[in-house]
């Protein structure tokens, strides 16, 4: 029997190749723009987000695998720890990082695979996107107060109820995860404080990096100056994570100062080019940990673990996105004249339409409001645009793909149901409300 369904699906695959081949209209003018859509997209995404957010992402997720004792994950975010600090410790800690639904991604499976319970590392994957505090004042400037306040409320809301439901829906599953965890010893960690400052240093320097050009109608002055010294700020951060490995973990002095040496001296060559310097240290510092021992190598070791299990479904999702819905303003394989029609009134379907839409697309962060604001007004209702701005963010198809890697089939499809439903109810109540 295993041997015919091995031909038939060589029969199938065949036939599948067969049909399209003869098909797809390789040369109309759609396809060709859904498959440059698909490239640009990849582009966007590797110039805006790869280098600056994803890979300070993938090194703090190896990081939480190695320098996180599992008991400390266990007491704050194990299935056995209290609902109320789980949730909270989860849902705060997603917020801070304020990151597209992409980056978040290697910080949640680090979280997960190192005994964090499914629903607070749900309500941590659904705040990290969703609960941006720069977002949300954008949106109530932008699309109106009520719209900030229902996304605010509507985001924090999500993140614990959704985590909660996962929990309950998988409680069984989740139960025989945790008990084959294999926690052996109790492990001799280093003072809390020496971690605090690892991490905060690893996690200012993601923040920094992607500062945000602030609006200069509603900008403060600290705001305005840390945009401009953005990178200045990032490369004095990053010598004092430097003179910290060297203190608390055993990293030579003279390699963090040599590396800040060179990292200075192509800053000085490159001053319009500060990226160039950026990358110049990761390189640096990534080429000195691959002859580091113990605690040092398995970090790299665990960062690049992570970035093989998702980078190349990132970037699959992304040309997928892009092929079938283009960049903002750009056509591509499904026209916008669809989504703009569809996603009209206040109908249950529209709202429907609106978050199952947003679930799919990838909105890097902060895009969600410019072009909420486009569809607005092409005729779209508040109550689908709310349910896109509750679904949009904290989901998209790159995301799913590796989601679905980390939990499986059956968890991640149930994630992204409670997500589409959650976001369609929510965005049909506010329609009628403010209908």
């Amino acid at each position: 029997m295993s041997e015919k369904l091995k031909e038939l699906k060589i029969l199938g695959i065949m036939l599948a190749v067969f049909i399209a081949a003869y098909l797809i209209p390789f040369t109309a003018p759609r396809f060709l723009n859904g498959l440059h859509e698909a490239f640009f997209m990849l582009q966007e995404y590797a110039r805006l987000h790869v280098l600056l957010c994803l890979v300070p992402a993938l090194f703090i997720a190896g990081a939480v695998s190695v320098f996180i004792s599992k008991d400390s994950v266990m007491r704050f975010l194990g299935a056995k720890a209290k609902k109320w600090l789980a949730y909270s410790v989860a849902a705060l800690s997603g917020a801070i990082l304020a990151v597209c639904s992409c980056t978040i991604l290697p910080l949640f499976s680090g979280i997960y695979k190192r005994g964090a319970g499914l629903g607070p590392a749900i309500a941590f994957l659904y705040s990290g996107p969703a609960i941006n505090v720069l977002a949300i004042v954008m949106t109530a400037r932008i699309l109106g107060l009520e719209m900030g306040i229902a996304r605010t409320v509507g985001a924090v809301v999500f993140s614990v109820v959704i985590g909660f439901v996962m929990h309950l829906l998988f409680r069984r599953e989740e139960q025989a995860r945790q008990d084959g965890l294999n926690f052996g010893e109790p492990e001799q960690g280093r003072p809390l404080w020496q971690t605090l400052i690892h991490f905060g240093l690893l996690i200012l320097i993601l923040i920094v990096l992607n500062w945000a050009k602030p609006n200069p109608n509603t900008a403060s002055a600290f705001m305005d100056w840390m945009h401009a010294h953005r990178w200045l700020v990032t490369a004095g951060l990053a010598l004092l994570f430097g003179l910290s490995l060297s203190a608390f973990y055993g990293f030579r002095l003279w390699k963090t100062l040599l590396t800040a040496a060179v990292v200075a001296g192509v800053g000085l060559a490159f001053p319009s080019q500060p990226l160039i310097a950026f990358v110049v240290a990761v390189f640096g510092f990534s080429l000195w940990l691959v002859f580091e021992k113990g605690e040092l190598k398995d970090w790299l070791d665990s960062t690049w673990g992570f970035a093989k299990l998702i980078i190349p479904l990132l970037f699959l999702g992304v040309m997928i996105a892009g092929a079938l819905l283009g960049r903002p303003g750009q056509e591509a394989w499904v026209p916008s004249r669809w989504i703009e029609i569809a996603v009209g009134g206040n109908s249950l379907l529209a709202n429907f339409f609106a978050s199952i839409s947003g679930a799919f697309m990838y909105f890097a962060t902060l895009t969600e409001v410019p072009i909420l604001q486009g569809l607005l007004g092409s005729g779209m209702g508040k109550g689908p645009a709310l349910a896109l701005l509750l679904a949009g963010p904290a989901l998209s198809l790159p995301s799913m793909l590796v989601i679905n890697t980390v939990l499986g089939p059956k968890k991640t499809i149930a994630f992204v149901g409670l997500v589409v439903i959650f976001s369609t109810f929510t965005g049909y109540f506010f329609g009628v409300l403010v209908g």
